[in-house]
């Protein structure tokens, strides 16, 4: 499925033509986008140009209002950033991963749309934001936020949970209102062909559980590391391996082994088969939106085990992962990996059924969810009931 003569620029608090920015996710969504005829480009924006603007700034909030933070929710900082931007297609349509972008003042006679995987309000309160950004600024940015959805010709979100809150905290109509699940941040033409066979087929000794994240803290490997712990007390041979942060700011463990940092567009192979190595890719994160980890993980058909937080239960249906309620305790946790252990075949039934659902998990059909949207289809309505 295509769309002819794109005239639709991606927009994010950075450059989407860079891997590096906002985790690859702008990146690899402009790539199916251009591949499918949906995307022209992405804006090459630079936010790490205003060091010395964001110190002084802070400075003088300070001063003024004792108060530190939120410089990237400014209109000071959104207007600088966004005056990097060369466009002379007046027709040109903005698809925006930054609920900020473009800046209030630029003209309105563009069409703007919002991808979001979160409103800045589930930001600020779920993710623990608000305590790092002056009231003023985060009280400003969020009437902005609620006014750009509300002008906004569609706002497409990533899940159910962030839709609710645009319909529900933001006031914007449901009819306006979409849910397109983002894809794995891979590259497609890099992954083999994966029919459910696969080399995992013997005894899960050691049980390899897989990490993938920068912000290990809050994306539960100190959780993992508990339930490897008590794995190993119940006799069971387990690892942990992670990757995302560099290893020499991870935490020690006896059960952890530190890949590193590994970029997935010079090191693709190696992402590819450190992930697939996997038994389980794990999440248990105290706080998350739209884990793209977790959809690395299944588009390599790999099964996900998850806290149920956020918007990650909407991409872990019953038959590829796990989901477990925030609070468990790990031994619990330890008690159904061990079930698997003690009897791999029913975990090859699992693995082969993932790898079996493993496309479905691509950007390519993100993008074709998109197309079908442009096109007028309410398939992918947040709320198809016409409220």
């Amino acid at each position: 499925m295509t769309m002819q003569n794109p005239k639709r620029i991606l927009i994010a608090n950075g450059d989407p033509n860079l891997v590096s920015t906002w985790s690859g996710t702008p990146y690899f969504f402009l790539q199916a986008g251009k591949r499918l005829g949906f995307l022209e480009s992405g804006l090459p924006l630079r936010p790490d140009r205003f060091k010395i603007e964001r110190i002084t700034w802070n400075l003088f909030s300070w001063l003024r209002h004792q108060e530190l933070g939120g410089f990237q929710y400014t209109d000071l900082f959104l207007g600088r950033l966004f005056s990097q931007a060369k466009i002379e297609n007046k027709s040109v349509e903005f698809i925006s991963h930054f609920p900020l972008l473009p800046p209030a003042r630029w003209e309105n006679s563009r069409k703007v749309n919002y991808y979001i995987d979160a409103t800045l309000k589930q930001n600020f309160e779920d993710y623990g934001l608000a305590s790092k950004i002056g009231s003023r600024v985060r009280e400003a940015a969020l009437l902005q936020e609620r006014k750009n959805y509300t002008s906004a010709v569609r706002v497409v979100c990533m899940s159910q949970w962030a839709a609710r809150s645009v319909v529900e905290d933001y006031g914007v109509t449901a009819s306006k209102v979409f849910v397109i699940p983002p894809g794995a941040n891979l590259d497609e033409a890099a992954i083999p062909v994966n029919r459910g066979e696969f080399s995992l087929s013997g005894p899960l000794s050691p049980l390899r559980l897989g990490f993938i994240g920068k912000d290990w803290r809050r994306k539960g490997l100190p959780f993992l590391l508990k339930v490897a712990e008590n794995l190993e007390k119940r006799g069971c041979a387990v690892e942990v391996v992670a990757a995302g942060f560099p290893a020499q700011y991870g935490p020690d463990h006896p059960l952890l082994k530190k890949i590193g940092f590994i970029n997935k567009v010079t090191g693709t192979q190696k992402f590819i088969e450190t992930v697939r190595s996997f038994h389980f890719g794990c999440l248990f994160s105290l706080a998350d939106a739209s884990p793209i980890s977790n959809l690395e993980n299944l588009r390599l058909g790999v099964p996900v085990l998850a806290h149920r937080v956020g918007g990650v239960p909407e991409s872990l249906s019953k038959d590829v992962g796990l989901l477990f309620e925030l609070g468990i305790r790990p031994e619990t946790v330890a008690e159904v990996l061990e079930s698997f252990v003690r009897n791999p075949s029913s975990y090859h039934v699992l693995r082969q059924g993932v790898a079996r659902k493993a496309e479905t998990f691509s950007w390519e059909r993100a993008v074709e969810k998109f197309i079908r949207t442009w096109q007028g289809s309410e398939e992918f309505l947040y709320d198809k009931s016409g409220k």
